[in-house]
């Protein structure tokens, strides 16, 4: 839509002003209905770089309101709670450390937060305290004999929460937040569980 009443910052603008405006219907302070309004705006601003440099140089800029886009997303309900941590990829041998950065480069390369743990590895439950602090969905584990035999263990943290807040001892037998795949099929599997997260 142009409107030629919009107007931005007229000692600073040299031309064309631009907004972008939401229009979907908000309720404000006073509990009356309105426009979400502007979440961005901009323009021509030829003689910016000049009041600096004494240099004409001819641009256009536009400028995001972040805070506007966060207050919007949450007036439409689109946002979904806290942000996931990362895929924790657990040290079982430091020797084996590339083969544990390899895991997480393909985890990434899938465009899956992922990271390698960088503490003592000794002790395999502040690991996984780790990963809880980090809120992971999801920590892989390869020991000695995974490695041996081609597969990794997926250890499921959302589900192993779950099932230790309230699940019966026949409820966790029935849904094991481990379980064991080839470790080609790491990503695939790693994929598959936070799909089903949401």
């Amino acid at each position: 839509i142009i409107d030629p009443s919009v107007v931005r910052g007229l000692g600073y603008y040299t031309g064309p002003v631009f907004e972008a405006e939401l229009t979907f219907e908000i309720t404000d302070e006073k509990g009356r209905p309105r426009q979400f309004g502007s979440v961005a705006g901009g323009g021509r601003y030829d003689d910016l770089v000049k009041r600096f440099t004494g240099q004409a140089v001819p641009a256009t800029g536009i400028s995001i309101g972040v805070d506007r886009l966060l207050a919007a997303l949450r007036a439409k309900g689109r946002l979904d709670g806290a942000a996931v941590g990362p895929v924790v990829v657990t040290v079982m041998d430091r020797d084996r450390m590339a083969d544990y950065q390899a895991m997480v480069g393909e985890l990434r390369a899938a465009g899956i937060r992922a990271e390698v743990y960088l503490g003592n590895p000794k002790n395999f439950g502040n690991q996984l305290k780790y990963a809880d602090r980090r809120e992971s969905p999801v920590a892989i584990i390869e020991g000695a004999d995974e490695k041996e035999r081609g597969v990794v263990q997926i250890k499921d943290l959302v589900l192993g929460a779950q099932i230790a807040k309230d699940a019966t001892l026949e409820e966790w037998k029935s849904q094991p937040a481990q379980f064991e795949c080839a470790r080609a099929d790491l990503v695939a599997e790693v994929r598959r569980l936070l799909d089903r997260r949401g």
